[in-house]
């Protein structure tokens, strides 16, 4: 049954106000902690929370802006469950960030913490709503109201959730899942099988593969094809209903192919980066990104960027499989940013998140998007492409072309080879000698002209508009700034990386506030002291302009008799 938890409104008789000093008290209201209650805990909406209780008359649930509270403070500080659940039942200050008066009595315990999770990424996948994306959603529209805080100009950018799984190899892989599948089987089909799994069921993965030489790999492969062929049509009856089977046919699936009654190997090189990575994280993918080779999730990040700003907001987070183009990311991110902040009229983000379909959606929404970059490889030397009434023009560091001719499929610009003889950029140009014609030709099509545009768009931009998306690497290194020393999350599972993404977005937010909440009142302790001075020192002129005032009105009515010790 759901009841809401506002036991923190009743001030207890024996709680941290009795026990502390008046000084410790206060200052225990102007930590972080305290901060972290009036900012988080008393903002938060349990009602949202409701459809996950019987509506019959039951035993009550723990207290919801507790366990949310809970989970947002293990991001903030970094800490495990463990760790939580004891700072919970010993530390004043994260007992008072959660609502807490004293040091009686355990609000949850961590079994509970993970049945609330449970049920929230139940409710997710049943109805598509994620809870904690909600809470997240109300903190911040809360925030930027109070905080008076414009949302017309955002930037956004991507980063990469490394699951917490083993790297395994292919062969590595295969065998892992052959050994969990031989764990479940019965002792009388383990015996009645004990041939199909005799080389698997006593070698760990790694140990395996360990004593496999490399001219060993093509043949190991073919035998496991056979192994999981015989899996899956001699134990999908008794078997078929458990999740290590459904593995074992996905794995199948993604690595043989049944051609006439015999199993083939897929070769490597026709692998898809979204096949299982792992066993303990099924919806984790590949993605090779600058050299660096995640297998994970990839988050998303929006952010508020006016300049005009005293400080900047997180407005929306999303997670997706790590193989999901960045385009499609934004792509279908958009509807939900701009219904969170509808006054959005420009978006800042790097080339990656250009796309034909992103652009009409940004243009029929009257949103105007602001690359830092073209996509793909930078040019060495830049070709500068113009379009007038349906006529190109091309442009070079050190000419303007000849003329431009349309080819089969695409423009060639013809350049003045004489010119180009002596060009320090000749061995870099992207241009090329035609004995034909004695000259230089340059291929491009629409998409460079479209680069193009693009680029002299962002280089006549003003200054202060071109600072503008670069901050948002800064907020990409808040989000990993509790990964363990591989870059890692301790987590495992796209709802899990969410919760990850979510939670750390609301605790960057609160560490922003926070920060700017101290400095306006330092500023203001500094004004307010600057004020006594000057008003101290301007009382201090203010009589000596009197007393010279007085003197010339003595001297001015008996200027005879006129003496100094008048005044």
């Amino acid at each position: 049954m759901f009841k809401e938890n506002n036991k923190h409104r009743q001030e207890s008789l024996f709680g941290f106000r009795k026990m502390l000093s008046k000084a410790k008290f206060k200052k225990l209201t102007n930590s972080k902690a305290g901060y972290f209650y009036r900012l988080i805990f008393c903002n938060i909406d349990e009602k949202i929370f409701k459809p996950l209780y019987s509506d019959q008359k039951s035993r009550p649930n723990a207290p919801i802006n507790t366990m949310v509270s809970a989970l947002i403070l293990k991001r903030e500080k970094g800490i495990t469950y463990r760790q939580l659940i004891e700072d919970i039942k010993f530390n004043i200050k994260t007992r008072y960030a959660l609502g807490l008066q004293d040091l009686t009595g355990e609000p949850f315990s961590e079994t509970t913490l993970f049945n609330f999770q449970r049920r929230v990424n139940d409710y997710f996948v049943k109805t598509g709503i994620d809870l904690i994306e909600q809470v997240f959603d109300d903190l911040t529209q809360q925030q930027l109201e109070q905080l008076d805080i414009k949302a017309d100009i955002q930037r956004t950018d991507s980063f990469l959730i490394s699951s917490n799984i083993r790297d395994y190899s292919r062969i590595e892989l295969l065998v892992e899942v052959v050994k969990r599948f031989y764990r479940i089987l019965s002792d009388v089909d383990k015996k009645a099988y004990v041939d199909l799994f005799t080389d698997y069921k006593d070698k760990s993965s790694g140990k395996f593969i360990y004593d496999l030489s490399s001219a060993d790999v093509p043949g190991e492969l073919k035998k496991l094809g056979q192994v999981y062929y015989q899996i899956i049509n001699n134990f999908a009856d008794e078997y078929g209903h458990t999740n290590i089977f459904k593995t074992v046919q996905r794995v199948f699936s993604e690595h043989f192919t049944e051609i006439s009654d015999k199993v083939e190997v897929i070769p490597a090189q026709q692998l898809s980066s979204g096949i299982l990575q792992s066993p303990d994280d099924p919806e984790a993918t590949y993605r090779n990104k600058r050299g660096q080779n995640v297998k994970g999730y990839s988050g998303n990040v929006t952010e508020t960027a006016n300049p005009d700003n005293d400080l900047d907001l997180i407005t929306d987070v999303g997670v997706e499989k790590n193989n999901v183009d960045d385009t499609k990311i934004l792509n279908k991110r958009l509807d939900r940013i701009q219904e969170k902040t509808p006054d959005i009229k420009e978006l800042h983000t790097d080339g990656g998140y250009r796309s034909e379909e992103n652009t009409e959606k940004l243009e029929s929404e009257d949103i105007e998007h602001i690359t830092s970059a073209i996509r793909g490889p930078n040019a060495k030397v830049r070709m500068e492409i113009y379009r007038e009434d349906g006529n190109y023009e091309v442009h070079c560091p050190r000419q303007k072309c000849l003329k431009v001719k349309k080819a089969r499929k695409r423009y060639k610009a013809i350049f003045n080879n004489d010119e180009c003889k002596n060009c320090p950029f000749l061995d870099d140009c992207p241009t090329h000698f035609r004995k034909r014609i004695k000259n230089r030709v340059y291929y491009f099509g629409e998409k460079d002209y479209e680069n193009s545009k693009k680029y002299r768009k962002f280089q006549n931009l003003p200054d202060k508009k071109k600072r503008i998306r670069p901050p948002i690497e800064n907020t990409v290194k808040e989000f990993r700034r509790n990964e363990n020393w591989k870059g890692k999350i301790w987590l495992r599972g796209k709802f899990k990386a969410s919760l990850y993404a979510l939670t750390n977005a609301i605790s960057i937010n609160f560490r922003r506030i926070v920060k700017y909440i101290r400095s306006v009142v330092q500023n203001s302790s500094i004004s307010t002291k600057l004020l006594r001075i000057y008003q101290s020192f301007n009382a201090v002129i203010i009589h000596f302009v009197m007393l010279f005032q007085n003197y010339l009105n003595i001297k001015k009515q008996d200027p005879q008799n006129f003496k100094y010790q008048n005044i």
